[in-house]
């Protein structure tokens, strides 16, 4: 989904089996989400490598909101799983959508169809 929607919004993806990709210049990964997911998580190992995280998260009626942040501010505010604390450099650290929604920078609003 995240290479879909990557489209739609002008992302380059920048190679097969991940969601990294370049937009607007900027290392970012692009993170997805259903209706009933709260959160998105990021790997420790990926994290220091981007300049930003780009979510979208999809609404009741089938489209997504995709959101930008910077990889600082998601590193900063992030909640860290069980895992993560038990193995913080495997690990993934999560970020909640309400609270994406009120710190990143909308980017549209994308319908994919399946």
């Amino acid at each position: 989904m995240a290479q879909k929607i990557g489209l739609v919004i002008g992302v380059k993806m920048i190679r097969r089996g991940s969601n990294e990709s370049s937009f607007k210049g900027k290392h970012t990964v692009i993170e997805c989400a259903n209706v009933k997911t709260t959160s998105v998580g990021v790997s420790y190992r990926m994290l220091p490598r981007l300049d930003s995280v780009i979510t979208a998260f999809r609404r009741t009626d089938g489209e997504f909101d995709p959101f930008s942040l910077s990889a600082t501010s998601y590193a900063q505010h992030m909640i860290n799983t069980p895992a993560a604390k038990a193995h913080r450099k495997t690990g993934s650290a999560l970020w909640v959508k309400s609270y994406l929604k009120s710190r990143g920078e909308q980017i549209g609003t994308v319908r994919i169809d399946e």
